[in-house]
């Protein structure tokens, strides 16, 4: 039974966020929660703050707690990241990386912001404005991080802004500049000449700033291999990148020889202003010709990232299993929940509830909830339907911790047991799971993963009369999507497909079948009318059988020496477990 304080307390809530320009979302699941509590049939708060949408039971996996690193292993493996990516690169290159872009949700409102992965990657810096600068030639100044200065008016708007100790002891770079010296600089590099920033803008330095014929001697390789037009600049594809490559490509450098004194803040030879020079188109990067007028060819950096991230550090895996930890408790709460829920957008609540009691950053891609019908669209984001207590419930749900994500899907029946004809589609898609599992190892490839979990559901597709012919592409019509696909900072993370399996990588494991209400109503492409009528009389008894169902299984497979660990594992997937888990975990919460 809910008090009327606490039906106070909501209101007072709602009306003090109306009266609120600046409401964040934790504050709307809060009461999100808090609002469950009120009109659903749910526990008491328990344990302080935290507050359980279904009630304690020792059946649920509370999530542990966080992994720790200490500051020198920290900086250990970022320094370790960055030299890879500036072997790489190599001496007669640079490599700039700028920090995400807020984006605009309406008006003054921003979206939630997230750094820019592959700059998180090396450094583990969250704020905007950042650059960094890696120049492996460079012995004395490998590495340079531009950082805004801190505007004490700004933040008592928008939040924290890191001191440069503080970006230092995160990112363990000691070399750190104010942001605007970052402009100059770049020029200066294009031009090929020395450059000094003005001192109250050297924020942080070892001194490796150096004097003009010692920068001069630094930069040779660089400087060297452009005047030949074979120095490279690394940057990513994205559109800010974009424009300041080509930027870069717009300006010809002097003819003459650099001189080797400078006044700080300035180029070591008076030159032209960019305007004044003669321009040239201006190609993304992946258009630019063999090398631009300043002698630098510009590369994209994504294939470096691509080929490092793909293969995850004992830290990263630590990151990447409390994200599907903390993703294997909102499930679970679900599961219990869903016995008294009448909408999706209920369960949906409990995810993301679960996300923030468990101090996830976000979720990592919007949540995938959906009932009976629902579960046949494959990104299902509306969660608007009504629960069916006699239908399959399908969530593909992913915590989001330190800018790594899960990726997990699990089907289940809403009244706790599957029908025959849900467990035999449920039945193949675990058989199909586990023979793509079981593909998996050393040398092979994620493609054999799909391979063998196709064979699967081809077989079974056949047994239950969905299909006609095995080895056509009928089954296309039921299981539209491939197997697998790598994970990690993003839920459809960097690689290349054609790299071979190796361990360190993570992959999903992902087969499905979905049988869409209106499936036979349209006419896939390239059949023939009349083979397409012979196929729907044919199929129309099972599929009238197993209509509305959509089953999909996810799990997040580490590729080991002997083939693959389920970082998934805890969360059940047999039919029976899922029933007997269901049962307990519901009669402990009455």
């Amino acid at each position: 039974m809910k008090t009327k304080q606490q039906l106070a307390t909501c209101m007072s809530l709602t009306n003090s966020m109306r009266q609120s320009s600046f409401v964040h979302v934790s504050v709307i699941l809060l009461l999100v929660a808090l609002l469950a509590g009120v009109v659903g049939d749910f526990a008491e708060p328990v344990e302080g703050t935290e507050r359980s949408l279904q009630g304690r039971s020792s059946v649920i996996k509370a999530a542990p707690p966080a992994p720790k690193f200490d500051p020198e292993t920290r900086h250990r493996e970022l320094a370790g990241r960055r030299a890879r990516v500036a072997q790489a690169v190599g001496p007669k290159g640079i490599l700039i990386l700028f920090s995400g872009e807020p984006r605009v949700y309406a008006g003054d409102v921003n979206y939630h912001y997230r750094q820019e992965n592959n700059l998180y990657y090396l450094t583990n810096l969250k704020q905007s404005g950042a650059t960094l600068m890696l120049t492996p030639g460079n012995a004395a100044m490998p590495e340079i991080l531009f950082l805004p200065r801190r505007i004490p008016l700004r933040e008592t708007w928008t939040g924290h802004m890191y001191r440069v100790a503080e970006a230092s002891q995160i990112s363990g770079i000691k070399e750190i500049w104010e942001a605007s010296e970052f402009e100059p600089f770049t020029r200066a590099l294009r031009n090929r000449q020395p450059y000094f920033p003005k001192p109250e803008n050297i924020l942080m330095s070892l001194g490796a700033v150096g004097t003009p014929d010692s920068q001069s001697s630094s930069f040779e390789k660089l400087f060297s291999a452009a005047s030949s037009g074979q120095a490279q600049l690394y940057v990513l594809r994205g559109q800010q990148e974009q424009r300041f490559a080509a930027e870069w490509a717009s300006i010809t450098p002097p003819a003459t020889t650099p001189a080797t004194s400078a006044t700080p803040g300035t180029l070591s030879t008076p030159s032209a202003s960019p305007s004044s020079q003669p321009s040239v188109a201006r190609p993304s990067p992946s258009e630019q010709p063999a090398s631009t007028p300043s002698g630098y060819t510009v590369e994209n950096a994504s294939r470096i990232f691509a080929e490092l991230r793909l293969r995850k550090s004992p830290m990263e895996l630590a990151l990447m299993q409390h994200a599907i930890d903390i993703t294997i408790e909102a499930i679970e709460r679900s599961w219990v929940a869903a016995a008294e829920a009448k909408w999706e957008y209920e369960i949906d609540a409990v995810v993301l509830y679960t996300f923030k009691l468990r101090n996830a950053d976000h979720w990592g891609y919007p949540p995938i909830v959906g009932c009976g019908p629902n579960a046949t669209t494959l990104h299902y984001e509306e969660s608007q339907g009504p629960v069916n207590p006699r239908d399959l419930f399908l969530m593909d749900v992913g915590a989001e911790y330190e800018h790594y994500t899960a990726d997990v899907t699990r089907t289940f029946p809403v009244s706790g047991n599957f029908t025959p004809a849900q467990a035999e589609i449920y039945q193949i898609v675990y058989d199909a799971q586990e023979a793509g599992a079981k593909a998996a190892r050393p040398g092979k490839f994620v493609s054999d993963v799909d391979r063998a979990a196709t064979e699967v559901i081809k077989d079974g597709l056949l047994r239950l009369g969905l299909i006609t012919q095995r080895d056509s592409s009928q089954y296309r019509i039921w299981f539209m999507h491939g197997t697998s696909h790598w994970l990690g900072m993003n839920v459809h993370d960097v690689g290349f497909y054609g790299t071979k399996l190796e361990p360190g990588m993570v992959f999903t494991n992902e087969p499905g079948i979905y049988i869409r209400p209106d499936a036979l109503e349209y006419m896939p492409p390239g059949w023939v009318a009349a083979d397409w009528e012979k196929f729907k009389a044919a199929v129309r008894p099972a599929f009238e059988r197993h209509k509305n169902t959509g089953v999909r299984i996810e799990d997040d497979m580490l590729v080991t020496a002997e083939g693959v660990e389920w970082m998934t594992k805890a969360l059940p997937r047999k039919i029976a477990d899922i029933e007997d888990f269901i049962a307990r975990a519901r009669r402990e919460a009455r």
